[in-house]
């Protein structure tokens, strides 16, 4: 199974920006966008029940458009939450070892 991650160059952290005591802001930003939402953070919840769910599998779950879950699943995607994985008409989405360390992080928060 290949996945695909979704990655947008301008939001990746550069060589200078990395040091090893601090955070790269920019990073910490699109991660906290990506389950800034509490619709999100229910779909990362549900893809550590099932593994593997296609778009209309996450919408019919939350009984919402397409339209409306596939800009969820782009910006968990985007945030290295979730990686998708393409299987001729169908693509697939499973969460991430970072998915689910926010998860965790989350629980804590609690």
């Amino acid at each position: 199974m290949i996945y695909e991650r979704v990655v947008m160059k301008k939001h990746l952290p550069s060589k200078k920006s990395i040091a090893p005591d601090k955070l790269d802001s920019r990073w910490l930003e699109r991660t906290v966008k990506g389950f800034a939402n509490h619709r999100r953070i229910q779909i990362l919840q549900m893809l550590v029940i099932e593994p593997e769910l296609s778009l209309s599998d996450i919408c019919d779950q939350f009984d919402m458009e397409s339209a409306n879950g596939s800009e969820h699943v782009r910006k968990l995607a985007i945030a290295g939450l979730v990686v998708k994985r393409r299987q001729k008409n169908h693509v697939y989405h499973k969460i991430t070892d970072r998915g689910m360390k926010v998860l965790s992080f989350l629980k804590k928060l609690k």
